[in-house]
């Protein structure tokens, strides 16, 4: 069966040869990209006993994920509108079958060779393979690893057990070895078809790909490290791409006590990483956290221990101007209920009565207008009365 694949695999090469004819690579490289994007296959087989496997595959440029696959169907998932690249339809309905036949076949292989290889159940396979086009060239590599440790690699067109892997990677690698036809759609599958697969999806992806994004900064206290000394956080947060550089600096000197964690993924594809530095409190005065990134274009973001990031800045005036807005409102709130109370005392006085308490607000004024004309005019003859007496 596996020679029948293997027949299949060499067909479906020479048939996307025959398709597409030589053509020169197009190498299309993001402008500010620091590395060459490399494309990665990844296919994880876990082995439980002599009758239960398990798959999974997927395939990565750089750290974003393109390609799933579905163990269930049997096809590949395309998980971008741009990673199908710049093959045809037909081209990428051959690579599904290839594939389908690959992961139906490689656990009834690796089960039948288990016992030769010294594979001890329950095991585990991993396979990473790929290539990444630098210049006019491209670079291509395949690993091997049997439970998480190194057993073989592909180099120069040839099987290499792993340093220290010992007799099983070199059992493995002649048995691979022995196959010239394993060899031969190896090669060609990673020196011709992925540098060609690798350049249509930056071509297509370019604007997601290219992508950047400058990112936020900001300072704070971690948990005491101990008495008299102070634990500096940076925070370095919404990046992209995924290189940055992060150290906590005084003056121009780095500060050897750094210490990154790992860069981690937030929800909107950007990066998020922190860096800390344990510090006596008195040696704290002079730091400043220094961050490197392709989107700031050469200006590092620095930021000063004690000092304030702009975006805490911003976030204490959007604090402010909301105090601010709130406090007014409430002041035209009471004066505006004042005056309603006003009003509502002329209206309820029965000096001035209104006749109908539904009428609209523009009557009721006119109303009140009136009866503060009447009211005046009763006022002023009264005086003229009390006047008349005393002449």
């Amino acid at each position: 069966m596996l020679l029948l694949i293997l027949l299949f695999f060499k067909g479906l090469v020479c048939h996307e040869k025959s398709i597409v004819g030589p053509q020169p690579l197009g190498w299309h490289h993001p402008a500010e990209a620091e590395e060459p994007l490399i494309f990665r296959l990844l296919h994880i087989a876990s082995f439980k006993n002599h009758s239960w496997s398990h798959s999974q595959a997927s395939a990565w440029i750089g750290d974003l994920q393109t390609h799933g696959w579905n163990s269930t169907m049997g096809t590949i998932q395309f998980l971008k509108p741009w990673s199908q690249g710049d093959f045809s339809k037909e081209e990428l309905k051959n690579f599904e079958a290839l594939f389908q036949l690959y992961f139906h076949d490689f656990p009834r292989e690796v089960h039948a060779f288990a016992h030769q290889f010294q594979f001890e159940y329950p095991f585990e396979l991993q396979i990473s393979g790929g290539c990444k086009n630098v210049g006019k060239t491209s670079e291509n590599f395949l690993n091997g690893a049997y439970q998480g440790s190194d057993l073989l690699s592909f180099q120069r067109s040839s099987w290499e057990p792993s340093p220290g892997a010992g007799s099983r990677a070199q059992k493995v690698c002649e048995v691979l070895s022995y196959y010239k036809d394993i060899t031969e759609i190896v090669q060609s599958l990673l020196s011709s078809v992925c540098p060609r697969f690798l350049s249509g999806l930056i071509a297509a992806g370019k604007s997601e790909l290219e992508r950047q994004v400058k990112p936020e900064v900001w300072l704070s206290r971690g948990p005491s490290p101990g008495r008299g000394r102070l634990q500096l956080v940076c925070h370095v947060s919404g990046f992209h791409p995924k290189p940055v550089w992060v150290m906590w600096m005084k003056g121009q000197q780095e500060q050897k006590g750094t210490k990154t964690g790992d860069i981690l993924p937030n929800a909107d594809e950007t990066w998020y990483l922190q860096a800390t530095l344990d510090v006596a409190e008195r040696e704290a005065t002079g730091l400043s956290c220094r961050v490197k990134h392709s989107s700031l274009g050469g200006h590092d973001i620095i930021i000063h221990w004690g000092g304030y990031s702009i975006l805490l800045i911003l976030m204490y005036v959007a604090v402010i101007v909301t105090l601010v807005t709130l406090i007014v409102m409430g002041s035209w709130h009471r004066k505006q209920s004042s005056n309603r109370n006003v009003l509502s005392s002329y209206i309820s006085n029965p000096t001035f009565p209104l006749e109908n308490d539904t009428q609209c607000p523009r009557s009721s004024a006119l109303q009140l207008h009136s009866a503060q004309e009447s009211w005046i005019k009763n006022r002023i003859l009264k005086w003229k009365r009390s006047l008349n007496q005393f002449w």
